[in-house]
């Protein structure tokens, strides 16, 4: 699961900025759909957002919370919620 984690898509990952901005990426499960969560690495952060409200405010999370929820995740933890 670790090599999920944004901050390891390396050079041009999660972590890179684009004119001073967090680059976001997306799934491509998404394709060309607007309703997707987009993930960034900033400031040692891994930051969601929701594509429908790029005017909100990201949420932060810890490399160890993001981790542990793409485990949750993958494990079915989350299934039915």
């Amino acid at each position: 699961m670790m090599g999920r984690y944004p901050g390891m898509w390396g050079k041009q990952g999660a972590g890179a900025v684009h004119e001073g901005q967090p680059l976001w990426r997306r799934s491509s499960m998404c394709g060309n759909e607007s309703e997707c969560v987009e993930v960034a690495v900033r400031e040692g952060q891994v930051l969601a957002r929701d594509s429908k409200a790029l005017g909100r405010t990201p949420l932060g999370f810890t490399a160890s919370v993001w981790t542990e929820f793409l485990h949750a995740v993958a494990q079915g933890e989350l299934n039915g919620l």
